[in-house]
């Protein structure tokens, strides 16, 4: 009769035994899959492929990582695949582009995603974006660009390196002329060099791979750099939200120039639990501070400007609760469809 009763009653304690597994119980022998929301090749794929060699040891219970490219839709595939398809266990994490957030807001129709509620583990490194000039143009300074024109080889309508330099235009009044049609940015500088424009908008970390020599002779104006602070590298060079006049100015770059500070990072589905949050970011953390995954990036050329998940997901929400009237007036400047 007692035998019974306690098989009868095992059922029952399954469950609770269940909810008590550790963290390091429940990640040893699994794998982690890292969704990426671009192709192989890029700076997006290197960084996720440095954190994969690196993050697995220190995640208790030593988890195997394994990073799985999924373009499309300039990673909203990825995205849309995260909050609906990939499990809510903390076995999968991803890298999406920074403006998600951003384009939820403002409506782009193949969003299949709330931002604020994925969990976010923490930042490799923020991707602030410049806008310069050549030597010999006449426009020196950003406020040289409130009274004088400068040609700018740009890209699609949707590309930062158009929309930045837009934003400017519609906000602050900058006279930035938009050259459309080059393919990318390597074309786009080619395009400077050969005197086509007078410059151009890439981010800090491209300009230095590809202008090496120009920044060497100093032979290029820095006119701004688009995020909510200052590169340590840039100190002299102004953040575009240091430009805003009103309230209602500020408010507007600073959605823009938030994406930068998001920059390149990891985050982990909805509803996963906390516990495993907690430890995720925190092992990211320790990561950060690894010097093998430092050098890591070192051998690769690539930025380390760590964030934390809990400081990541204030930025991400910020986002969520910008004013209704900013966002019809940003809707004008960033294509969302």
């Amino acid at each position: 009769m007692h035998r019974l009763f306690a098989l009868a009653a095992l059922p029952l304690l399954l469950p609770a035994t269940a909810d008590a597994q550790s963290v390091e119980e429940f990640y040893r022998g699994k794998t982690i899959t890292v969704i990426i929301g671009f192709a192989p090749g890029a700076s997006n794929d290197f960084y996720v492929r440095a954190v994969a060699r690196n993050l697995g040891r220190h995640i208790p219970g030593n988890p195997a990582v394994v990073p799985r490219n999924m373009p499309g839709g300039g990673s909203l595939v990825a995205a849309n695949h995260m909050f609906n398809v990939a499990p809510k266990d903390g076995t999968a994490l991803g890298l999406i582009a920074p403006t998600a957030p951003l384009e939820e807001r403002l409506g782009a129709s193949n969003v299949r995603f709330k931002s604020a509620q994925f969990n976010f583990i923490g930042r490799m490194a923020a991707t602030p974006s410049v806008t310069f000039t050549v030597a010999s143009s006449p426009v020196k300074t950003i406020q040289d660009a409130m009274v004088r024109v400068a040609s700018l080889g740009a890209t699609g309508r949707s590309s930062t390196v158009t929309v930045y330099p837009n934003l400017l235009n519609h906000v602050v009044g900058t006279r930035f002329k938009l050259v459309m049609g080059y393919k990318g940015s390597p074309e786009a500088m080619l395009a400077m060099d050969r005197g086509e424009v007078e410059g151009h908008t890439t981010t800090w970390d491209g300009m230095k791979s590809r202008a090496e020599q120009h920044l060497r002779d100093k032979t290029l104006n820095l006119l701004v750099q688009y995020g909510l602070k200052r590169h340590p590298e840039l100190p002299d060079i102004p953040a575009s939200v240091e430009l805003g006049r009103t309230p209602e100015e500020i408010e507007a770059l600073r959605v823009f120039a938030n994406a930068t500070d998001v920059g390149r990072f990891l985050f982990a589905t909805p509803d996963t639990p906390a516990d495993r949050i907690q430890a995720l970011r925190r092992a990211f953390d320790a990561m950060a501070n690894d010097p093998e995954y430092i050098a890591d990036l070192k051998q690769q050329k690539l930025e380390h400007g760590p964030l934390t998940g809990e400081e990541l997901q204030k930025l991400v929400v910020e986002v969520a609760n910008v004013s209704p009237a900013t966002i019809e007036r940003v809707r004008g400047i960033y294509s969302a469809n």
